[in-house]
């Protein structure tokens, strides 16, 4: 199954990781506008309402213990670190300090700046015995106060104020600066997560095309092993023990699917020899067969009583014997070679003492059917192949050929010629012999086993058939040409050998 080897820009693990990082910083942000907008201004007020309180705590145990310093110069220091309002008067109505002159102004006749606190105007924030704590606006100036007003232990009056507007002004700036840095936080972001995800993505890239390798069954590429002790380098050592393990056990695989087919074929090849030798040694043995029943049952029955007789049918019995003998031994040795059964002792020997030895062990019928026999060819000439089985060649192409030959011109005449090709380090030997040409329906027929083109192939040649065939199976051993060709004057059958210079 062939494997996607890109996927969508959207589904990237830097375009996930960017969107992601992004994703964080604006709600980061979102809720620290959130917090900034609900919760920074409460907290704030708290935070100056316990400033407040501990104001006028301060300057009621200053008064009550009666301390010595300068009150003046601490109240002073307060109003200005908190940007406070302070106004002290003692029972006489007489102002005794205050840190803003235009205080007292802005509220007008201290009977109305008392009568507002009475009466309830503005919003209560915290109330005690002591003390109270409003939220004011002053409508003549539109700006919003937190005010203390108190009446200390001495009968002071202590009024404190710190005005709000600044706040939620400080807000909203605070708000704009949390957009602003949003902006500037997802453009560095974006740089950021560019080279991080590429420090993480691209190991992550480099062992999913391993891995994608490894389905293919191509186990060529490792994971490059750094010195970072981290996850990623843990998982790329372990990828690279798993692809070595599948390719050792895929070989192993390989190797043993290679043996088994190798014994399937093996054992598809005996069934097929042996059904084969079974047919083909049934057809064949059919007639010495009958030929041996019917001479036994004639001495049986006595059919001739005389002694030549009786001794004329024992040779026959005999004689059909050994042709059937010779046949299934003959047939054997084929089968063993038509299916690579017979191992071949290729060694370098001279081809033309293998030549001359064939035609001596054939001098004795040759000189009975008068025949003249030519060797055409150098005094020496090395190949390299089994001489057993060449030398079965070359005597089943001359047997064949005195079977064969005929007089032509009052001349019967075999010829072997051997010719050397030096550049495709090849000699083809040729045996020729005068006679009849043999019919192109026939011509790739011959090389079968029992097959006959006419009567001149019969049982009194004594001829088993398959001597063509012997030929066939060893010249396709060694993977050279052989076959024949039909001359004017008769037929050349040839054989091709590797030359061993």
């Amino acid at each position: 199954m062939k494997m996607s080897q890109k996927c969508s820009p959207l589904k990237s693990v830097r375009v996930k990781l960017f969107l992601t990082l992004s994703l964080v910083i604006l709600l980061i942000i979102s809720f620290l506008i959130v917090v900034n907008n609900f919760v920074f201004g409460q907290f704030y007020l708290y935070s100056k309402r316990q400033t407040l309180k501990s104001v006028y705590e301060t300057v009621n145990d200053y008064y009550n213990k009666a301390q010595s310093g300068d009150l003046e110069s601490e109240l002073e220091k307060i109003a200005i670190q908190n940007n406070f309002d302070i106004l002290i008067r003692n029972n006489q109505n007489v102002n005794v300090y205050t840190s803003n002159k235009d205080f007292y102004s802005t509220f007008g006749q201290m009977n109305e700046m008392t009568s507002r606190f009475n009466t309830g105007a503005g919003e209560m924030i915290e109330q005690s015995d002591s003390f109270v704590i409003k939220k004011i606006k002053d409508n003549k100036n539109g700006v919003t106060y937190v005010l203390l007003a108190s009446t200390l232990d001495n009968g002071y009056l202590l009024y404190i104020r710190i005005p709000i507007t600044s706040i939620q002004e400080s807000v909203k700036i605070s708000n704009n600066f949390l957009y602003l840095m949003a902006g500037f936080a997802i453009l560095i972001a974006a740089v950021i997560v560019s080279y991080v995800s590429r420090r993480f993505t691209d190991p992550i890239l480099e062992l999913n095309d391993i891995a994608r390798k490894m389905a293919n069954l191509d186990f060529s590429h490792k994971y490059r092993i750094t010195d970072a002790d981290d996850e990623i380098n843990h998982l790329g050592k372990s990828i690279n023990v798993m692809s070595d393990k599948l390719e050792k056990t895929i070989k192993q695989l390989r190797s043993t699917n290679i043996e088994l087919e190798k014994d399937i074929e093996e054992k598809s090849k005996i069934d097929e020899m042996r059904k084969s030798f079974i047919s083909d040694v049934s057809h064949e043995l059919k007639t010495p067969i009958a030929l041996i029943q019917g001479y036994s049952e004639g001495l049986l029955e006595n059919v001739n009583s005389d002694e030549e007789s009786r001794k004329f049918y024992a040779e026959v019995i005999l004689d059909e014997i050994n042709k059937m003998d010779k046949l299934v031994k003959q047939l054997l040795e084929l089968m063993k070679l038509e299916y690579g059964k017979r191992e071949f002792k290729d060694r370098k020997f001279n081809l033309v003492e293998l030549e001359k030895e064939v035609i001596r062990k054939s001098q004795v019928i040759l000189e009975e059917k008068r025949v003249e026999v030519q060797l055409e060819t150098p005094e020496e000439i090395n190949v390299l192949a089994d001489d057993f089985y060449i030398e079965q060649v070359i005597s089943n192409y001359l047997t064949n050929a005195i079977k064969h030959v005929k007089s032509i011109d009052k001349k019967s005449k075999i010829r072997i010629t051997n010719e050397v090709n030096i550049e495709k380090n090849k000699v083809r030997i040729k045996v020729f012999n005068t006679g009849d040409t043999i019919e192109e329906e026939h011509m790739n027929r011959i090389w079968n086993r029992f097959y006959k083109i006419d009567s001149s192939r019969t049982r009194s040649n004594g001829g088993t058939g398959i001597g063509l065939s012997f030929v066939k199976a060893i010249m396709n051993h060694y993977q050279n040409h052989y076959g024949m060709i039909n001359q004017e004057d008769g037929v050349e059958f040839y054989f091709d050998l590797d030359l061993m210079i």
